[in-house]
């Protein structure tokens, strides 16, 4: 009896792990990474907090450059309250397709997988709240529309426990 009341935890903790990248395999526009930043990008974005409510808003200049494959995405954020960061990505394709992601607020690397039109990273960022550095995980999820527009939805845990969610919505120039 306690096998199949472990067999069904197991279940039910799989089928809630949530979509795998590869369902998108099918989508179009196909997500091409160095493609889509080969120029300027801008992107707005909120914070949500798990309630829903809006805590946070915020405007990105992103500046992409490219060598082979290994580029750098240089991001300037400025949020309603006048608040100011940068974070700079490097981003390596790796030869079985994945791609690697470094910054410096990011714990480790940053792994990603591109399926169809998505892409999913997940990485440990480190995050400065009220005086205090918290490690926070994200899920990271993007959605390529359209040649020019991509969309971009995060959810953003810690100890298991979603804090909240982070859409951006990306606009190529």
């Amino acid at each position: 009896m306690k096998s199949l009341f472990l067999a069904l935890c197991l279940t039910l903790l799989t089928a809630c792990a949530g979509v795998d990248v590869d369902h998108y395999a099918r989508e179009q526009p196909k997500l091409d990474l160095p493609a889509y930043f080969s120029g300027p990008v801008e992107a707005w974005g909120i914070f949500q907090k798990r309630n829903g409510e809006v805590a946070r808003r915020f405007h990105v200049q992103i500046t992409p450059s490219w060598q082979g494959d290994t580029g750098t995405l240089d991001e300037r954020f400025v949020y309603a309250d006048g608040e100011k960061q940068r974070r700079v990505w490097t981003l390596r394709k790796q030869a079985d397709g994945t791609w690697r992601g470094t910054a410096d607020d990011v714990v480790g690397e940053a792994v990603g997988r591109i399926a169809g039109n998505a892409l999913r990273w997940e990485y440990t960022l480190r995050l400065p709240v009220d005086g205090s550095v918290y490690e926070v995980q994200f899920d990271d999820w993007m959605w390529l529309m359209d040649e020019k527009t991509m969309v971009n939805r995060s959810s953003m845990r810690k100890f298991g426990v979603e804090l909240g969610q982070v859409t951006l919505f990306f606009r190529k120039q």
